[in-house]
């Protein structure tokens, strides 16, 4: 159910039906004061401008021409041609009705699915996971969720960086490594082995050569030093698996297509480029020049995609993976979940294959930006010493903090139960004080902030939804026994009913748009809704009749089961008790 999508159709065909020209649009969106209808259809005004007449008017012959059916009972014009809507109250308790008996909510798959790839967490397998990778790895899991509940086929492609110049450095130190453990062993700690690798590069006398050497061997395909790059990466990749885990994230190996699937095509690629005069030798390299990106003076933006030595870059193997993208996995729609750094190559890329016709003008591409995690000091989140922050450090401390905190507010919870209900606080509150800010913004790490009980968190929400549930145990019933009609009579019950209604439209814009910010406003705004109407509407007190105690816990169950919904499509689990 879409209220919003379903109003735009209809005043849409009015104003067609009243002259009105079909592209001027009716610009509906929820009111945002109380006594100014549920809706508003804004439209009139634009047209009344373009047209050149009066916007009362015309917004009068809109509504004469409106065929309100039984979804509205009234529309209402105001001020210089709002035209304020109000929902048919028995209407909306039927799709209410209709949503608490349906698997989805009511809210129907998408009527044109399409193939959407999204390229999302991409760690470099040199190193373990850290902080930097949090915001692309939630983000693009979130999209990913949500798009494929919309009915969408979803294809996750997890780029790792599993090649070039460094690995030569690790495989010759693994090597060396293996004579005295194993690979799991040596390669236990990654960060370690990485700095033990990178001092004896810059310090042991030949170790530089025997790394530069095996790159050339892993590069021509031996097969001794590629079965020791293999193992390098398997044992990499299982530390980028146990923090997927951990973090609720869908990720599977299967989703791994690495730097390195790419090489066969690289050299190809560049011929073809060279081929169709997209590309041309400027001093030594291979260069793509874009006039479509030229700046202020007419200067094109050059993109290097073979250096003078020979070797390829990311820019190389990021055309190579769209073109696979497009013709192999034949995506309507791409998104780069991608630090907004990297604007600009990214920017390249789209623009360089278009130019080069790997994918049609048909396919979009789409650089879905974040901004970077900051400390309390307001600079990038880093140790106290300066250093990195683990993925997986920053996991164990988010859970060691829920737990504190779940033991003192409930004391009487057994151990293991209070270690299930802090893994899903700790690694809910991280996500979502990730995915409730705007993506393309900054924001400031704060544990307190984060792990609050109150305000827009994910421990709010989390302990909103038990509480909803713990009604139905009071009660002494289940949510799927419930009958009767959904009344909404006051104007918290529909204020609330209304808010439940709009968990569709706000799916279709999160996916539109890909903020997920949008979806957790949403979801605290319905559970602060849910607060006022339990406050003003008894629904297990004495005195309460029973066709209005089934009508208000059947709104109970539905606001649990759509904040439950919300939060599994943002990765963020719920539980029975805190």
């Amino acid at each position: 159910m879409n209220i919003r999508q379903r109003l735009s159709d209809q005043f849409q065909a009015a104003m067609i039906a009243a002259g009105i020209p079909e592209d001027c649009g009716p610009v509906v969106a929820p009111a945002k004061k109380a006594g100014f209808g549920d809706y508003q259809a804004n439209g009139a005004m634009a047209a009344a401008k373009r047209m050149g007449t009066n916007p009362r008017e015309l917004a009068s012959r809109i509504l004469e021409q409106l065929d309100k059916g039984e979804m509205i009972e009234r529309v209402e014009i105001a001020g210089p041609g709002f035209m304020n809507i109000h929902l048919s109250e028995p209407w909306l308790g039927r799709q209410l009705a209709i949503a608490k008996g349906d698997k989805r909510l009511n809210i129907a798959p998408v009527a044109e699915p399409r193939t959407v790839v999204i390229d999302y967490s991409s760690p470099n397998l040199a190193k373990e996971m850290h902080v930097g990778h949090l915001r692309t790895t939630i983000i693009g899991d979130a999209l990913a969720r949500l798009l494929e509940f919309q009915g969408h086929t979803v294809i996750r492609q997890n780029h790792m960086g599993d090649w070039g110049t460094q690995f030569g450095m690790l495989l010759a130190h693994l090597s060396d490594k293996l004579a005295d453990s194993n690979a799991e062993v040596a390669l236990a700690d990654l960060e370690v082995f990485y700095r033990e690798a990178k001092v004896r590069f810059d310090d042991e006398e030949g170790f530089a050569d025997r790394a530069r050497d095996y790159v050339v061997q892993l590069q021509g395909g031996d097969e001794q030093c590629l079965k020791l790059w293999k193992q390098f990466i398997t044992v990499s990749i299982s530390h980028c698996e146990d923090i997927y885990s951990r973090l609720n994230v869908t990720l599977k190996h299967r989703d791994i297509y690495a730097e390195s699937e790419y090489n066969d095509d690289l050299p190809v690629l560049v011929k073809e480029l060279l081929d169709n005069g997209i590309a041309v030798e400027d001093q030594g390299a291979i260069v793509v020049f874009l006039e479509e990106m030229a700046d202020k003076e007419g200067n094109p933006s050059p993109m290097i995609i073979q250096k003078k030595g020979g070797g390829y870059l990311y820019a190389t193997t990021d055309l190579a993976a769209i073109r696979y993208r497009a013709n192999q996995l034949k995506a309507d729609r791409m998104l780069y979940v991608v630090d907004a750094r990297q604007s600009l190559h990214l920017q390249q890329a789209f623009t360089a294959s278009r130019k080069a016709g790997f994918v049609a003008e048909s396919v979009a591409l789409e650089h879905c930006t974040f901004g970077t995690m900051m400390g309390n000091d307001g600079k990038p989140f880093k140790t106290r010493t300066g250093g990195t922050v683990k993925l997986a450090a920053l996991l164990d401390e988010a859970v060691e903090r829920a737990e504190k905190l779940v033991a003192g507010k409930n004391p009487q919870l057994d151990a293991n139960t209070c270690a299930e209900i802090a893994r899903k606080v700790g690694i809910g509150a991280v996500k979502y004080a990730d995915l409730s800010k705007t993506r393309t913004n900054d924001y400031l790490f704060n544990w307190e902030s984060m792990l609050s009980f109150e305000g827009n968190t994910a421990p709010y929400l989390q302990y909103a939804y038990t509480r909803v549930r713990s009604i139905f145990r009071k009660a002494g019933i289940a949510p799927s026994e419930l009958q009767g009609e959904i009344l909404l009579e006051t104007a918290e019950e529909r204020a609330l009913g209304i808010k439940l209604a709009q968990f569709g439209e706000v799916l279709d814009q999160v996916a539109k748009d890909t903020f997920p910010h949008v979806l957790c406003t949403y979801l605290y705004e319905l559970a602060s809704t849910y607060m006022r109407f339990y406050e003003a509407c008894p629904v297990l007190k004495e005195g309460v009749g029973e066709k209005h105690r089934q009508s208000r816990l059947q709104l109970c169950a539905l606001v649990a089961r759509t904040i439950a919904t919300g939060l599994d499509l943002l990765g963020i689990e719920v539980m029975e008790q805190m």
